[in-house]
């Protein structure tokens, strides 16, 4: 570990990669805190809590929505442009699975037609959220609300999510890790101070009328803590599938740790929470266009994320794009077919439809293991409130955001390591 620290400190390459990262991330903090013109967000800040799905989208923006600010999408409508054409790459329109089979040229392509698309979700999605917050906190808006505000509003909103994009690019050039990731991994490490301290004023506050706080306080410490340890391990463990080669030129004299296929228990990371989320909120947007307060409160109900049934609808949701997010990251057939091109073979398995078979069977049972963790963790803040109603909203354990977070960390490690390991293999060879 010292030696690792020593060679970041040391590597002039590394050092200047981090401070970059760094630097890209004071802008995102700064550009969250910046509200747009003509907004009051006094009713918004505290109507915020009260609604589970708003509040997830103002995790993965970084706190930015409840502040109305610059940034307050987020990179969420490049995220759902990417997997939705990712989605229909896979042989459901020809001319995009063509493209996603043709190389680096076919790949920049394809995000090109992301960030498209990605243009039109932000702006209808910002439109959306503003006009309904607009009739929902009828002071948001300074000076009463008019299509022209709206649209000025959705307009900084969108071009705020698309300069985040930009960030996060200029993030996997220049800095550290995967700059997408980065940006949203950004936003939630910057909102914990506030959560831990907010617990901490509630708890053993000097206004506070909560008995045993400071033992509550030093469980929510304990609690956050084993959830973050249990993310890990979810997101670290993996199925070790042993594989061996029939090809001469490979010398197998000797086992090799290396000589396994490794199969992830949650190969779908948090792709499944943000498709769920999405896929629930969306309903409620389009309650509060009709505007019809019956219709808000069935639609509040069964999708807010607020009652055991919409959780239970959540978890069916979860469960469901997890294997299918899999199916789309580990594809059985092709994995078969890899193995059998480098002379590779699965003991007492035969190559080709039994290879495929074992595989699906392998993924399938560990994917019902990650899939139910995954469940478990992000129905966690918004099972809590209901559990505990007295729990104020600012200490509900956000176990999404810690999905993202130690997945995001995880990869950031891994990249540095990787970059010291070549760093040095290049003084090794200039030596």
């Amino acid at each position: 570990m010292f030696s690792s620290i020593k060679a970041i400190v040391t590597n002039k390459d590394i050092r200047k990669r981090i401070l970059f990262t760094l630097f890209a991330f004071l802008v995102y903090r700064l550009g969250s805190a910046i509200t747009v013109p003509d907004v009051n967000t006094a009713d918004l800040i505290n109507g915020m809590q009260d609604n589970s799905l708003f509040a997830m989208l103002n995790l993965l923006g970084g706190g930015g929505l409840e502040q109305f600010s610059v940034f307050a999408l987020g990179v969420t409508p490049y995220i759902t442009a990417s997997i939705i054409l990712q989605l229909l790459s896979m042989d459901v329109v020809p001319s995009l699975t063509e493209l996603s089979k043709s190389g680096a040229q076919g790949r920049k392509k394809i995000d090109q037609y992301t960030r498209y698309l990605a243009v039109v979700f932000a702006f209808v999605q910002s439109f959306s959220l503003v006009y309904g917050f607009s009739k929902t906190y009828t002071t948001l808006i300074v000076g009463g609300v008019t299509i022209s505000k709206v649209l000025y509003i959705s307009t900084i909103f969108t071009a705020g999510s698309l300069f985040l994009v930009w960030i996060g690019d200029q993030i996997s050039l220049k800095g550290i890790g995967n700059g997408i990731s980065m940006v949203i991994m950004a936003g939630i490490v910057g909102r914990m101070p506030r959560q831990i301290t907010s617990a901490w004023k509630t708890l053993m506050g000097s206004g506070s009328t909560v008995k045993n706080g400071t033992a509550l306080f030093v469980a929510y410490i304990l609690v956050y803590l084993l959830i973050i340890i249990f993310v890990t391990l979810i997101n670290t463990a993996e199925r070790r599938i042993p594989i061996q080669y029939t090809s001469s030129s490979i010398e197998l004299s000797k086992r090799s740790e290396s000589n396994y296929l490794p199969l992830k228990v949650n190969s779908a990371s948090v792709i499944p929470v943000i498709f769920a989320s999405s896929l629930m909120m969306a309903p409620l947007q389009v309650a509060t266009f009709l505007d019809k307060t019956e219709f808000v409160k069935a639609t509040q109900k069964w999708l807010g994320l607020s009652t055991w049934y919409s959780l239970a609808i959540y978890v069916v949701l979860i469960i469901f794009f997890t294997f299918f997010y899999t199916k789309m990251q580990v594809d059985p057939e092709k994995l078969a077919e890899n193995l059998g091109k480098s002379g590779a073979y699965i003991p007492s398995v035969r190559p080709g439809t039994e290879t495929k078979n074992y595989v699906n069977h392998v993924l399938t049972r560990i994917t019902v293991l990650g899939s139910l963790a995954l469940a478990f963790i992000s129905v966690i803040p918004h099972a809590m409130p209901l559990i505990w109603p007295e729990l104020p909203s600012s200490m509900a354990l956000g176990g999404t955001g810690m999905i993202i977070v130690v997945g995001v960390a995880i990869e950031t490690v891994r990249q540095v390591q990787g970059l010291i390991t070549q760093k040095s293999y290049k003084k090794y060879y200039q030596d």
